[in-house]
């Protein structure tokens, strides 16, 4: 299944300027391609269309202990909730905790790597507010986490 992922603004990298117009198509778990939305739609005129307020861009890498919560998939989905879809091996020691990562397709990394949209590489997205809060996360290609 192929979704075009639009936003007012995008994102590469965290550290890039924000370009407007463009899209990330996804296709299954992967990203298929990153360009303007027009080529998107009009190369894929039958794909279902994401239009999300905000700033899009690659899903963050959680470097630190997961946030607390009553179990592992609430702390898990408290990363959800960040925009975060890849965390560090040596803060998901506990193996519930782990199953739960993995359970819900989160990346378990052994050191960091930087965030990217890059095409072929897993489809991690996260749409953030003006203000830092993250209002949607795709995580391996799926929804996850839509603020209300």
């Amino acid at each position: 299944m192929r979704t075009i992922h639009a936003a007012t603004l995008l994102r590469s990298t965290p550290d890039d300027e924000p370009d407007a117009g463009r899209a990330v198509l996804v296709t299954g778990n992967r990203i298929e391609a990153v360009a303007p939305l027009d080529e998107l739609t009009e190369a894929y005129p039958q794909v279902r269309v994401r239009r999300w307020a905000g700033t899009l861009g690659p899903a963050l890498v959680h470097d630190g202990p997961l946030p607390p919560a009553p179990s592992p998939r609430e702390r898990v989905h408290a990363l959800f909730r960040l925009g975060v879809a890849a965390v560090l091996a040596a803060h998901v020691t506990d193996p519930a905790l782990r199953a739960a990562a993995a359970r819900n397709d989160v990346a378990v990394l052994d050191r960091p790597r930087p965030p990217a949209l890059i095409p072929t590489g897993r489809a991690d997205l996260a749409v953030f507010a003006d203000d830092g809060t993250c209002l949607a996360t795709v995580v391996a290609g799926r929804l996850v986490h839509r603020r209300a």
